[in-house]
Parts: structure tokens; sequence; C-alpha cells
């Protein structure tokens, strides 16, 4: 017997639809299911076995966050547009859900295990005010419309330069095609380990990602007399006044990707790019 937990998209009825569906059938095969409504402060059921994502990379990401680093496997059913980390659609959740059954032994799925970010967040004091994991990245950004913030980038300690910038993404492989793809940084395999380091909107002649080993610690410190913000994986996490230091390295867990045959990262980008064969 399996423990499941759903995690379903808050606003889509066709999402709480499927889950129930999904519960009852479950059920009739001897597993126990447990929404993410009902997780009792977001802990997790000891025996939990799997995680199925209903929505689209927003309901994953919700889904990994739940997670907490636990290596559970997680499928994800795409119910929404681009479904970069999504794998299947509703019609083929049951014959997902059945390949599960029979094991991995039985070469009906590999996990597709994803880096992750730890980070850190100091005061001006040098007091710990928090720690976060993300997936795809963390965000230190302006609070003022109309401003830029100014920012300092260290690596391993050493500074690196000052940005005049709407913000700066330090973001995974699997982040390389969220914010930070449309702040113009580059597209980097899932399979690759490392830390990318993109401005968003420079005020200044280097605009360019930096592409850092995994090994590498970027600290990103407020400076000049504005506050920044902070946003993880797309949800805002705090303001940060100047003084603040944000520290981002790889973290010790992985988020694990239920995949089934046939599965190829660069032919899911090809698709949702449109990219021809000529």
């Amino acid at each position: 017997m399996t423990s499941v937990l759903l995690v379903m998209h808050p606003g889509r009825r066709d999402a709480h639809e499927l889950g129930t569906e999904l519960t009852e059938w479950l059920h009739r095969r001897g597993h126990t299911t447990v929404t993410a409504e009902r997780v009792p402060g977001e802990v997790l059921p000891s025996d939990l076995g799997l995680v199925v994502s209903l929505g689209g990379d927003g309901t994953m990401l919700r889904a990994v966050n739940l997670l907490a680093g636990a290596p559970v496997p997680l499928l994800g059913v795409n119910m929404g547009r681009l479904g970069y980390l999504t794998e299947v659609e509703p019609p083929q959740v049951y014959d997902a859900l059945t390949r599960f059954e029979h094991g991995a032994e039985a070469g009906e799925w590999i996990l597709d295990e994803r880096m992750m970010l730890d980070i850190d967040v100091t005061d001006h004091t040098g007091l710990h005010v928090g720690t976060f994991r993300a997936l795809n990245e963390a965000v230190i950004e302006k609070c003022e419309s109309g401003h830029t913030v100014n920012l300092l980038a260290s690596i391993d300690s050493v500074p690196f330069t000052s940005y005049a910038a709407d913000g700066l993404i330090v973001s995974t492989p699997t982040g390389s095609t969220a914010y930070s793809l449309s702040a113009r940084g580059p597209i980097v395999s899932p399979k690759h380990r490392a830390l990318l380091l993109t401005p968003v909107a420079p005020h200044m002649l280097f605009d360019r990602t930096l592409v850092l080993d995994p090994s590498e610690r970027i600290d990103i410190e407020v400076i000049g007399d504005r506050q920044a913000a902070i946003a993880i994986d797309g949800q805002p996490s705090g303001t940060l006044s100047p003084g603040a230091v944000v520290t981002c390295t790889p973290s010790s867990a992985t988020a694990r990707f239920l995949r089934f045959g046939g599965h190829s990262y660069h032919l899911v980008l090809k698709a949702k790019f449109g990219l021809s064969d000529r």
C-alpha cells in the first residue's frame, strides 16, 4: 500500500474533478490518499510514496516545496499551458499510475533528479533571518517601480561586481527555462549541475549570465540606499534592507520526477517553442 499526496491547482475545477476521480481509483487499488489542503502544518505522512501534481508548472513547484527535500517521486499531470516540468496529459494518468505500481525494476519508469538551490538570508547585522529551497530560482529585485536596485555579487566570498539593475536571478539548470530565460539567460540542460547568475534589465554594459560550477557560492548583498525584495520560485518571500545578504548554494536535496519511456528534455523544449526539424 502506498500513500499518495494529491496537489491540485487551487483555481482549476477540472483539476479538482480529476483529483476526486483519482482518489476513488487509488482507493479501489488499496492505496491511501491525502490532499495538500489537508496536510496539517505541511507535515507529510511518513509513509508517503508518491506525489501527483494536477495543474501546470506552478503546481509542480508547489508540490516540490511541500516535499521540503524529501526523496519522494513526483508525477506531473499537465493541466496548464507550458508544462515544462509535467510528464503526462490527463488521459494518460491512469496508465502512468499503473506503470508506477509495477515498479522501476520492471523498467516501467525512471527518476529524473533535478538540482535544487539552498538560499540563506542574513540581515545587515549578520543575523540569520531565513532559509529557503528552490527548484527554479531565487530572485533579488527592486521594490520600487521606475528605480533600479544596487546589488553586489560575490563568488566564493570574493566580490565580482556591483549591479545597477531591476534585479539578479540565481537559477538552477531547471530554472534556466523560467524567469532567467525571459531575461535572455541561456538554456541549460537539467542534467547539468550549475548555478546561473543572470541580471534583469541591467543599467550597465555588462549584461551577461555567469554559469558557475556547483562548488561555487554566490552571495548577493543589497547596497546603496534602496530596499530589495526576494522571491523564491515566483513566491514573494520578504524584503531586504541595505546590508542584507542572500547566499545561494546547491542543495543536497533533489527533486525527483517520474519519467516514462522516451522522455527527452530537448524534444520537450522543441515542442514548447514550436521548432521545426529543418
